[in-house]
């Protein structure tokens, strides 16, 4: 039986860093926990003080197949490039004809970069674009490809 997993991601602003990722990834603001009818109820119920409720953020998959994701405040900042990275998969593969896979890229690309991210490297193969590297609003790295 395989493991069920999530994916934390470590931020300065958790708010920031979740609302560029929910357009990365078409995903959505955790709900509640069940049986809460919001986070606030359940922070206060945990007695979780007011100054740490922007501390972290979830997302979840719309559609409850893909694992979640986290964002959590630390203290640090980032410093060196991500041993792990996300890769946004748009294009469709080398199969696809190459203008509409550059097209797809492209399109994630500045659908990001007007989300907060910036462009690091475009990578090409055989003289097309393969896919280009970014990072989030606080640096973590992901490619679209």
């Amino acid at each position: 039986m395989a493991t069920s997993w999530s994916i934390t991601v470590d931020c300065h602003d958790a708010r920031v860093v979740a609302d560029f990722w929910k357009v990365a990834l078409g995903y959505v603001d955790a709900p509640p926990p069940t049986g809460w009818d919001t986070w606030e109820d359940w922070l206060r119920h945990f007695e979780v003080p007011e100054e740490e409720w922007t501390d972290g953020a979830s997302l979840v998959d719309p559609d409850a197949a893909l694992p979640r994701v986290g964002f959590l405040k630390v203290p640090e900042g980032k410093t060196a490039k991500n041993r792990l990275h996300i890769d946004l998969q748009v294009g469709g593969g080398r199969q696809v004809d190459q203008p509409v896979r550059r097209e797809r890229i492209l399109a994630m690309v500045e659908r990001l970069v007007a989300a907060g991210g910036t462009v690091l490297l475009e990578h090409t193969f055989k003289g097309y674009l393969d896919h280009v590297v970014m990072a989030d609003p606080e640096g973590n790295e992901l490619c679209v490809v």
